[in-house]
């Protein structure tokens, strides 16, 4: 039972970032069987920001996405909409929303938090976000993709490109 039911939970993943996520002009699809998931915990002072990546680039994942993420930190680091810089904060706070693409080409990830009072924040993740009694992540990744993050002319930033890997 606990098999089919991880195969189960596996599909329905699948099936929702896949309407989700390709449903763009740039439309890919993608096969289940090629699709790996990932689970790691970070413990009390280790930034969110640098440990995804190091655990990104130690798997090679080339085309991965934050499934889920629960934990607390001590300190934020968060850039808002549209503006240049972060904005730090210290305090006790609640990871209540991480998502965004992860790739060795590089990663695209936004948080939300909420403090004591359950006032909630988000914006562009920065480096400088400190675990205080951990963060349990999840990430996808399809074997059958590369992301990459380059200037297409739509926007003047690097954007994501999605890319089928030829087999």
């Amino acid at each position: 039972m606990p098999v089919l039911r991880y195969n189960l939970m596996k599909y329905l993943f699948f099936l929702i970032f896949s309407m989700a996520f390709f449903q763009c002009k740039n439309t890919q699809s993608m096969d289940t069987e090629n699709v790996k998931i990932h689970a790691f915990r970070l413990k009390p002072n280790q930034d969110l920001k640098k440990e995804i990546e190091a655990f990104v680039k130690k798997e090679k994942i080339e085309a991965g996405w934050i499934m889920t993420c629960v934990g607390s930190l001590t300190q934020s680091n968060i850039r808002f909409a549209n503006q240049p810089e972060g904005a730090k904060s210290n305090g006790h706070f609640e990871i209540v929303s991480l998502v965004g693409t992860v790739s060795v080409n590089g990663s695209h990830i936004h948080l939300s938090m909420s403090d004591s009072l359950g006032k909630t924040t988000g914006g562009h993740l920065l480096e400088g976000n400190l675990i205080y009694t951990t963060a349990e992540i999840v990430i996808g990744e399809s074997r059958d993709h590369t992301f990459n993050r380059e200037k297409d002319g739509s926007t003047p930033w690097e954007e994501l490109q999605v890319k089928t890997k030829k087999n």
